[in-house]
């Protein structure tokens, strides 16, 4: 996805009865790893306290001013403890700075050889402290897979990385602005959500009438320039073996009304009214639009499945890469751990080694194959797989959803359209929660594993009811 690069504020806390170069080490130490790994560092200097670290409540207010300075580009704070640090002086800048983004919290382990004196650290214990002083505070953080870990070491590097994710995805669902295309197909009571709901939680959904869509690219000439560059676009996204031109001409002139619209009025992604309205009012399917654009990062549902977008949306923001919309298709003969997913053909051209446009068969059954061109068909390979599903819970007025790892494999699947076969382990018990809690039977995939991401995300900072499905629950 287009790269932006990181900002973190950090707070070094230090306690003065520890060894002062403790502290400095430590400053040395996450300037170096920032700048490896492209992260954008904002601190007090040690002009501004003593050594650059966080300490008293004067301490705690000049750092609590730099990062109101800062608050537009802060994405994260990170909280480093090179001794047992100040449990006042951290969680009061958080409070003074004002700031809404994820914490980190990280203590530097001790040397079982240097226990005296001179490299004493204790931040095994002070970290107990200041999550304490947080919690009291009522600031969500996160914390490192292991309890103190080296700042240059390797568990540490997951950790951060994992961490950067989580405020990608915290930041990109705060504000993001979806648009819903045409109505809900009258046969999917499913895909009902609440606007209401997201609305509170800074999620807003934009809806335009499919007709007008409909009206404004059926007046679009052949040689409009708009046109001519969105078929140019077309064509070179994937091969097209027997599809008219006629409909390939059809599917531009409607990627440019949806573009334009998208543009005006500032829309990250789209989820699209298509069983069977655009097949019947327009003659072929937006299938390959709805691709192209979620391989662009500005992911698309069909359906006009809105928190399916919404899923599609966090789910890229955490695995960097595109995402797709997928039915829980097919059992995978008697292996319970295994599954075909399918969708009639919208997945990113990431998925698709062997893409090509192509029909929809199944809708062509009913509508006629003329008016389903534009569909994709190719087979996902083998791979890493993060599924995952956001929901609104109206009756309680919450939102809710599961994230899940699992792989994707090369068993043999011979049908049509997007496809792929998933291995998860436990599934069965994965499907028996998807139909208790009432979830949709469409679910999204990523080629990455960032359902720990996910799930930070969405419960610790968002506030969301979500279940993981680990392996080894």
């Amino acid at each position: 996805m287009p790269s932006t690069r990181p900002t973190l504020g950090v707070i070094i806390g230090n306690r003065d009865f520890f060894p002062d170069q403790l502290v400095a080490e430590a400053r040395a130490e996450v300037l170096k790893v920032f700048e490896a790994r492209g992260i954008t560092p904002v601190l007090v200097s040690p002009d501004e306290t003593k050594l650059g670290g966080v300490e008293t409540h004067a301490e705690a207010r000049r750092s609590a001013e730099l990062f109101r300075r800062h608050r537009d580009a802060i994405d994260g704070v990170l909280v480093v403890l090179p001794n047992f640090g100040d449990e006042k002086g951290v969680a009061d800048t958080l409070k003074l700075s004002g700031l809404n983004v994820p914490v980190l919290v990280q203590g530097c382990p001790d040397d079982l050889g240097q226990l005296g004196v001179a490299r004493r650290r204790d931040a095994f214990c002070g970290k107990i402290s200041v999550c304490n002083n947080l919690v009291q505070a009522g600031i969500p953080f996160s914390l490192t897979r292991r309890h103190v870990s080296a700042l240059t070491g390797e568990s540490f590097a997951a950790d951060l990385d994992d961490f950067v994710r989580v405020c990608r995805v915290v930041r990109g669902i705060r504000g993001v602005r979806l648009g819903a295309v045409g109505a809900r197909p009258g046969a999917f009571n499913t895909v009902r959500y609440s606007e209401k709901i997201l609305e509170r939680h800074g999620i807003s959904v934009t809806t335009v009438d499919l007709s007008e869509f409909v009206t404004q690219a059926a007046a679009l000439s052949a040689d409009d320039p708009a046109v001519r560059t969105k078929l140019a676009d077309i064509t070179g996204y994937a091969p097209a073996p027997g599809v008219p031109e006629a409909k390939l001409l059809q599917m531009a002139t409607l990627g440019v009304v949806l573009s334009r619209w998208m543009e005006a009025n500032a829309l990250d992604a789209t989820a699209i009214q298509c069983w069977t309205s655009v097949q019947k009012s327009f003659g072929c399917n937006v299938c390959t639009l709805m691709s192209m654009m979620s391989e662009r990062f500005m992911p698309s549902a069909c359906e006009v499945d809105v928190t399916g977008v919404l899923t599609m949306y966090a789910m890229q923001l955490a695995s960097g890469s595109p995402a797709a919309l997928v039915d829980w298709n097919n059992n995978y003969g008697d292996d319970d751990d295994k599954c075909a997913l399918f969708h009639c053909g919208n997945w990113a051209k990431s998925f698709l080694p062997d893409i090509k446009i192509a029909n929809a068969p199944i809708l062509g059954s009913t509508l006629g194959i003329e008016n389903t061109y534009g569909a994709l068909e190719g087979r996902t390979p083998a791979g890493p797989l993060t599924f995952g599903r956001i929901t609104t819970a109206d009756a309680d007025g919450a939102i809710r959803a599961y994230v899940g790892e699992g792989r994707l494999t090369d068993d043999p699947l011979d049908t049509f359209g997007t496809r792929a076969v998933a291995q998860v382990p436990r599934l069965q018990r994965l499907l028996h929660h998807v139909c208790r809690q009432g979830f949709e039977h469409h679910v999204v995939m990523t080629q990455s594993h960032t359902a720990r991401v996910l799930h930070e995300a969405f419960r610790t900072y968002l506030g969301w009811d979500v279940h993981w499905h680990e392996a080894d629950a």
